[in-house]
């Protein structure tokens, strides 16, 4: 959820000086309900969008990231995805794994979904919400897309979704695969740190370990409803 009682300054969002906690405020409901309705369309991913911004604004704050910085990394952790709405069912639910050409079409909702967000003049700009969701599965190695970029081309943004959206995937069942544990999900991003990961958010994420899975543990215990 926002922190209504951290205020944004207009500069940067909307063009005003002002404080702008309202429409900050209302970017995040409205960031929030597109997430959850993305996060509808895919009975295996109930709750990930909410998840992925939580963890990314713990993040951002545990790396100096200043509040309001951190409150548009949240607010893309829940848009994050948004591009999805773009790719067939067929292909977000199969069972197993997917064809090169299923994948294909899987890597066009990064860009997709930066189309979508980019024409909200608050969502743009070089370090805004649209290019954290264009770039949140590049690779801190260049090995990622949908531009390959790599290391500190990587909107900080992004490289902090990366880790947030690798967390909460590993940490829940999909239709090729079982949840990971805490444990097992921190390995894997431990042991991929200076390849897919920038190693400065996996420091953050190891500074910020107990208070992130103290909330996970507590946001798991609401069971999500199943769909289908």
């Amino acid at each position: 959820m926002f922190d209504a009682n951290i205020h944004v300054p207009c500069s940067g969002l909307s063009g005003g000086a002002a404080p702008c906690s309202r429409l900050v405020l209302n970017l995040h409901q409205l960031a929030e309900s597109l997430g959850r309705a993305v996060d509808a369309k895919d009975a295996w991913t109930c709750s990930h969008s909410e998840e992925v911004a939580v963890i990314s604004r713990m993040l951002a704050l545990h790396m100096g990231l200043t509040p309001a910085k951190a409150e548009m990394v949240h607010l893309a952790g829940h848009l994050h995805d948004i591009g999805k709405i773009g790719v067939p069912d067929a292909i977000l639910q199969k069972r197993g794994p997917l064809d090169p050409d299923e994948f294909e079409v899987i890597k066009r909702h990064p860009v997709i979904g930066e189309s979508i967000v980019l024409p909200v003049k608050a969502l743009g700009g070089r370090e805004g919400v649209a290019r954290m969701i264009r770039h949140h599965h590049e690779r801190y190695d260049g090995r990622g897309y949908p531009d390959g970029l790599s290391r500190g081309d990587i909107p900080l943004g992004a490289r902090i979704l990366a880790v947030a959206d690798s967390l909460s995937a590993m940490m829940q069942e999909r239709p090729y695969k079982a949840a990971m544990n805490f444990s097992h999900a921190e390995s894997e991003i431990h042991a991929q740190s200076g390849r897919m990961y920038d190693p400065l958010v996996v420091d953050a994420f190891r500074t910020a370990r107990s208070h992130i899975l103290s909330w996970m543990d507590e946001a798991r215990s609401i069971p999500c409803p199943r769909v289908g």
